[in-house]
């Protein structure tokens, strides 16, 4: 068993204990209440700050920095699907419009040959007044 395996300290490792302040029952999904439920009692509950009590600046500042560039990250990403959404709805309503540009010059093409036909018809009326 290794000494910093990750299977083995899931295993070997026991739940923080938790005392219960409020007597309050949530359901499965239910919302916590302002005031706190259960307070850690384990020694982690100060996150993983408690080995770093005495870190170095320039190490707060690197961790700053990463967390930075991962926020960052995250907004460019949802940025990204964004503008690829934007994209997507501008393409359907280009095609929507050729469609309907499509549908008028079916209907005026129409329109064209029955005004052609009906001129046809009327070219020899008035031939009597023709002397």
């Amino acid at each position: 068993m290794p000494l910093f395996s990750r299977h083995s300290a899931e295993t070997t490792r026991t739940p923080p204990q938790t005392t219960t302040t409020t007597s309050s029952s949530r359901g499965l999904f239910g919302k916590r209440s302002s005031t706190p439920e259960q307070v850690p009692t384990s020694p982690r509950s100060g996150g993983s700050r408690f080995f770093h009590r005495s870190e170095d600046p320039s190490i707060t500042a690197a961790r700053q920095r990463v967390a930075g560039a991962e926020a960052a990250e995250r907004d460019a990403d949802q940025a990204r699907f964004q503008a690829r959404a934007a994209v997507k709805n501008a393409r359907e309503q280009v095609k929507v419009l050729e469609r309907e540009a499509a549908e008028e010059a079916r209907l005026a093409k129409i329109k064209q040959n029955q005004a052609h036909s009906i001129s046809k018809r009327a070219k020899p009326l008035g031939r009597h007044d023709r002397v």
